[in-house]
């Protein structure tokens, strides 16, 4: 089998891929909160979540890139949301509408940065076909982060049938993680990063309800970098970045990363827009400080229907200020698993020009995790 064959099976697997990489709880990083079945975003009843992997061609036309897509609600009614431009060397299409009109219709997409507008030009295309029909897509919400190192960014490989596939794929099931998808060529804190997930379902005295998150993790410097408060990333300071010649920590503290959080708890836009405020905090506790050249934005949805747009009169609900705390917790801590669970789903990936980008090393984390006391029992 030839090295282009064998990249374009590797790429066919990745289509149909499900959760089966190992994930940050299954080598015993411990984390505080009550985990939904699949321990991801589509926990939250309605979320559904597609990727498109494209893996092609090696040197200077080496494709390592795709698609990531989010449907807040298979019925594709508008649903209450935020955004948070936490720091904004960084893109989110139709981040003006949400801010102005306190909801949108989805889905959201990821990708990397030059293929925005193919993929925002997609999304309208799509939702004028049989599959996508009922969106209201002339305002597409499209984030992106910098996959450059080791994807040929400017050769645009993200093609419409690669968003169509992603859209088309989005299922409510195990979400793939790691190197899929818009994180394919993704690195997080000078490690192989990628496409990560979490949920956390709460007590049933603040409601029972559902908080899940999604990040397509890209950012971070290796210094700074924690497990379960543990500085893992001076503990391992080698397996650095192979870019021509490995390079310094410091060379690679700049990046990005999109979070996407949804909610089935019914939130108000306003109640929203402080859910987004909590995702930093998340990101701070695996080492983030949102460096000056990193794009760091948040959204966060309900998956409430914003009904009644026809009347004069809107009925909602809405969570009651003494519970939103259980909310504000839970999405610290899906943030955090969800990146964690990126890193640890990721595998070393060789691509532009023969660059590579190592996989945080599992045994070397147990290890790491142990020596300081933080290694969680297995079983």
């Amino acid at each position: 089998m030839t090295r282009a064959v064998l990249l374009s099976f590797l790429a066919a697997l990745c289509l149909t891929s499900t959760a089966a990489a190992q994930r940050a709880r299954d080598i015993g990083v411990p984390f505080d909160g009550t985990p939904g079945m699949l321990n991801a975003i589509t926990d939250v009843p309605g979320v559904l979540v597609g990727h498109r992997t494209v893996i092609a061609g090696e040197g200077d036309a080496a494709a390592r890139t795709g698609v990531t897509a989010v449907i807040p609600v298979a019925d594709r009614r508008p649903v209450f949301a935020a955004v948070k431009r936490h720091n904004g060397d960084g893109e989110l299409t139709g981040s003006h509408f949400i801010q102005e009109k306190g909801y949108f219709f989805g889905p959201v997409l990821m990708t990397n940065t030059v293929s925005v507008g193919t993929v925002h030009e997609a999304v309208i295309r799509w939702s004028q076909t049989d599959a996508g029909g009922g969106y209201g897509c002339c305002l597409p919400v499209v984030g992106e982060t910098w996959d450059g190192d080791l994807n040929d960014i400017f050769g645009f490989h993200v093609q419409h049938e690669h968003v169509f596939d992603a859209l088309n794929r989005a299922s409510s099931g195990p979400v793939a993680e790691g190197n899929v998808g818009g994180g394919t060529g993704m690195m997080a804190h000078a490690f192989k990063g990628g496409i990560g997930t979490s949920s956390r379902v709460l007590s049933e005295e603040a409601g029972g309800f559902v908080v899940g998150a999604l990040v397509q993790a890209n950012y971070g410097r290796r210094s700074e970098f924690r497990v379960a408060g543990v500085p893992v990333g001076r503990e391992i300071s080698d397996l650095l970045p192979e870019i021509s010649e490995p390079l310094g920590d410091s060379e690679y503290e700049d990046g990005s990363i999109i979070v996407v959080i949804g909610t089935d708890a019914p939130l108000l836009p306003g109640q929203l827009e402080r859910v987004t405020e909590r995702v930093a905090m998340g990101l701070a506790r695996t080492g983030s400080f949102s460096s000056t050249y990193s794009g760091d934005i948040f959204l966060a949805f309900s998956t409430q229907p914003v009904t009644g747009t026809e009347e004069a009169t809107r009925p909602v609900q809405t969570l009651v200020d003494g519970l939103i705390d259980d909310v504000f917790l839970a999405t610290v801590q899906v943030t955090e698993e969800a990146v964690i669970n990126a890193l640890v789903a990721a595998e070393t990936m060789t691509g532009y020009e023969g660059h590579t980008v190592h996989a945080l090393p599992h045994d070397r984390l147990r290890s790491i995790l142990e020596r300081y006391g933080r290694l969680r029992e297995q079983g």
